[in-house]
């Protein structure tokens, strides 16, 4: 049976491999191409001539760089956030402590686009509008990454943590000192995709944006491709630019996306 999973398994890196090689071939044709068979996609002649329009021509840059500030930001400030968070509702006893556990867990049953319009009018209320502060604030809170990060606190001795606090030690350098330390692959996990996650985001930036130097990228592209609709060269390259990073980003960090994804659908 092995030999039937590895064909399968083949034939599914082959059908999701498709469009990023088609892609990327098409992005290095000449523009006004002539197509008559598949074939023509794949073959010379090539060129970068294009890739040279578009970056200097246009604000993909811009846009590739506001989304890289606001991924870093968001995934940093999430995580500690979500860290903290987590471990109190793990280790430090406090009153009410089950009631605010599932206060977090009935976030996850809430979806985004319901709070969209509550979130844009008190963002408006805080002029976050048309600024980063206003696409970073408003995607903090991650009731996942908190469950994620608690359940994993949560299967560490308390003993160990004891014997610290016989030390001497006290709340912050069992959190610095232990714990992180000891949920540094779910840490990595969580960064992972909270910095995806944040790469994608439309929506938000959609509505909160309308100065075109602040667009991310999802924002942005749209508005870029609409302008080639008559030719195929330009929007490949266009999606060819923007889907480097995140491609070498998954080919670095494959096995903590994966084990992530895993993680995050089996807790949360």
């Amino acid at each position: 049976m092995k030999w039937f999973y590895r064909l399968v398994s083949l034939f599914m890196a082959v059908l999701f491999a498709g469009p990023l090689v088609w892609m990327l071939f098409v992005s290095v044709k000449e523009e006004g191409m002539k197509i008559i068979t598949v074939v023509d996609w794949f073959t010379p002649p090539y060129s970068l001539t294009v890739y040279q329009e578009i970056l200097s021509g246009t604000k993909l840059t811009n846009w590739i760089g506001n989304s890289l500030l606001v991924a870093v930001f968001v995934t940093v400030l999430t995580v500690a956030a979500a860290a903290l968070a987590g471990f109190a509702l793990s280790k430090i006893p406090f009153r009410y402590r089950t009631l605010m556990f599932f206060v977090v867990l009935a976030g996850l049953l809430i979806p985004g686009e319901a709070t969209i319009i509550p979130l844009y009018q008190v963002a408006k209320d805080m002029n976050l509008l048309n600024s980063y502060q206003g696409l970073i604030i408003p995607a903090l809170a991650s009731p996942v990454a908190v469950i994620v990060l608690k359940s994993f606190f949560d299967g560490i001795p308390n003993d160990l943590l004891e014997s610290v606090q016989i030390d001497g030690g006290g709340s912050w350098r069992i959190f610095m000192r232990i714990m992180l330390p000891l949920c540094r692959p779910a840490l990595a996990s969580m960064a992972i995709l909270t910095f995806i996650g944040s790469w994608n985001n439309f929506l938000w930036p959609f509505l909160s944006i309308t100065d075109d130097n602040l667009f991310t990228l999802p924002m942005g592209i749209p508005t870029l491709i609409s302008q080639y609709s008559e030719d195929y060269v330009k929007p490949m390259v266009v999606n060819a630019i923007a889907s480097i990073p995140i491609i070498v980003l998954f080919v670095i960090f494959e096995r903590q996306i994966v084990k992530g994804i895993s993680m995050s659908g089996i807790k949360g």
